[in-house]
């Protein structure tokens, strides 16, 4: 039945190249597979039973008029077609289980990979491109997957029965039946192209609809204060209607396939008709041949009328697969080396030197940059917004990685450490923290699971949150909602720099955490930092100067260049100098605050 076209056809689809990349997925659950599989055998074969059955019943009853009827006959229908029923429902029950199963572990390892791809991944994606490629592609890939290869498998042997049966009847006719039956399928060759690039677009556009759900969620307050509910209105019917005219599109290029097979199946059937009663005119065949030749072929025919949809179904399946793969041979940008090492816990001399890194090519962030910070001492980066400041520290637990140069601990380089033991030795406290959902323990505790009672309290008195616990409800197991958001800026820090206290890493990063701040939620949060930063090495970035001026170093950062170095008072004794003129700016500014 199958010709070589749509041989050629399963092979395009990658189904070859991709069932042993998905063998590790399958082999847990591959009992249940096969049951699954083995069991359309059946199912498919016992078509042929209704048409096989209606030869003799019609040989005998309509035409010959016996009085010994064989009465088994209706029984014998009835009784094989409830064992069929049956069959499909444990197929369709076990395909669905071993479809969940397997979505479940690309899903899975899909997750782990996501949490292995480097910052720069996040920068360039948007949230619906990350929720559908990681999680919705899983499902396509599976779950339709499957249910449509047991329709096929029970097609392919429903139809070997059906051609038997048409052999049986008259063997003329079954030539003419067979030849038709690969003619309908000729035009199948010609779909995967036609859609390739339609599923691409589909799956853009799929995107695009989770991201501004996500989006809605998060910046509900800014649409809500700048009245934007109409400009969001349209800027959602804009992508539904760019889904509506892909799915039009995606209908236009496959959907001829069906009519076209309805065509070619009337045609085959008016020709079995016509031969046919000439044959039974000439003796060749009996009426009840005849009957059950029909019955035969047009139950062969009526799936295939309908395989177009089907096989739009396993395009998509072969081709979520095929994404899917394309995603976990993905390899991250920054990753450890072979012979990389463990980074012990403790305190370390750090070097930049000659560093130079840009985000898109040939466009420089940081030029040359070289800077010694000594074992526990604070450096604080300061200088106009956009100069780089969060760009060098951020390279230091190899959120990016430099350009060239070289970062050194102790002299070596930390791209010759392990990513997990490196940035076990450093906490970042940014200036907007994340927090999950779940209750403020939880969220103190990923500092370090295994913390005990007392070391989870210190953390709490050392951040100035115990009066506040205190005064909830539910204290310390108070849920806090997604992202934080039933806590205050303020809040949100110390339960950051809570958890940063847990962490007791030896090399602190503090990203502009109190600028966000008013003045009496900066000056709690401040106290806070003071107690993090004790005994530690600590790199500090600032808008507002007043909080730096006891570190060791000062380095303003401008336009991606080291252009002062020094401590606040031997900054300040430079004329004209960066700092200086940043300083006084702010003095200023916060004089004039103070008379108003």
């Amino acid at each position: 039945m199958l010709n070589k076209e749509l041989i050629d056809k399963i092979k395009n689809m990658r189904f070859v190249v991709n069932y042993k990349r998905m063998w590790p997925y399958v082999k847990p659950v591959w009992f249940r597979a096969l049951c699954s599989m083995l069991i359309c055998i059946p199912i498919g074969s016992l078509d042929a039973v209704i048409a096989l059955a209606l030869k003799p019943y019609m040989d005998l009853v309509m035409v010959d008029k016996s009085i010994h009827s064989p009465w088994y006959i209706p029984l014998g229908i009835v009784a094989f077609t409830s064992i069929q029923g049956a069959l499909k429902y444990l197929s369709s029950y076990l395909s669905t289980w071993v479809g969940g199963k397997i979505t479940l572990g690309l899903k899975f390892d899909l997750y782990k990979k996501l949490l292995t791809l480097p910052t720069s991944f996040y920068d360039k994606k948007k949230s619906g491109d990350v929720v559908y490629q990681f999680n919705n592609m899983a499902d396509s890939a599976c779950s339709g997957l499957l249910n449509n290869l047991s329709v096929f498998v029970q097609r392919i042997f429903s139809s070997i029965s059906l051609i038997c049966v048409l052999f049986y009847n008259s063997w003329q006719l079954a030539l003419i039946a067979t030849v038709v039956l690969g003619c309908a399928f000729a035009p199948v060759a010609k779909l995967q192209k036609r859609i390739k690039s339609v599923m691409d677009k589909a799956v853009v556009a799929d995107s695009a609809i989770i991201t501004a759900y996500n989006e809605t969620f998060a910046g509900n307050k800014t649409i809500t204060s700048y009245n934007l509910a109409k400009h969001e209105i349209n800027k959602f019917q804009n992508i539904l209607r760019n889904i509506f005219g892909i799915r039009i599109k995606m209908v236009q290029k496959t959907q001829w396939l069906s009519p076209m097979m309805h065509v070619i199946v009337s045609v085959g059937i008016a020709a079995a008709i016509g031969y046919g009663s000439h044959l039974i005119m000439s003796g060749t065949i009996t009426s009840g041949n005849f009957v059950s030749f029909i019955t035969a072929l047009i139950l062969l025919y009526t799936p295939v009328k309908n395989i177009g949809n089907n096989l739009n179904s396993v395009q998509f399946s072969f081709f979520a697969i095929e994404k899917i793969f394309n995603v976990l041979d993905t390899e991250p940008d920054i990753k450890d080396k072979p012979n990389a090492k463990v980074l012990p816990r403790g305190d370390y001399k750090i070097e930049y030197k000659n560093v130079n890194f840009e985000y898109i090519p040939k466009v420089p962030v940081l030029k040359n940059i070289n800077l010694t910070v000594e074992k526990g001492q604070t450096v604080a980066f300061v200088g106009n917004s956009g100069g780089g400041k969060t760009t060098l520290v951020n390279l230091l637990p190899r959120f990016y990685d430099i350009k060239s140069g070289s970062i050194l601990m102790d002299g070596v380089d930390i791209r010759d450490y392990t990513l997990n033991s490196l940035r076990q030795n450093i906490a970042v406290v940014f200036q907007d923290n994340f927090l999950f959902s779940g209750t403020i323990k939880e969220n103190i505790m990923l500092g370090k699971e295994n913390a005990t009672e007392e070391e989870l309290q210190t953390a709490i008195k050392m951040a100035y949150l115990d009066e506040f616990i205190k005064s909830l409800k539910d204290g310390i197991n108070t849920q806090i909602g997604e992202r934080g958001i039933l806590l205050s800026g303020g809040q949100k820090q110390r339960v950051a720099i809570a958890r940063a206290f847990l962490k007791n890493a030896p090399i602190i990063i503090l990203d502009e955490a109190t600028s966000a701040l008013d003045n009496k939620a900066e000056a709690i949060v401040q106290k806070a930092i003071d107690n993090l930063m004790q005994d530690k090495t600590v790199f500090v970035i600032a808008h507002r100067l007043s909080t730096v001026q006891n570190a060791d170093k000062i380095v303003v950062v401008n336009m991606g260049e080291m252009v002062e170095m020094g401590s606040h008072s031997e900054l300040l004794q430079i004329e004209g100098g960066a700092y200086k003129t940043l300083y006084e700016a702010q003095f200023k500014k916060k004089q004039a605050e103070t008379v108003a």
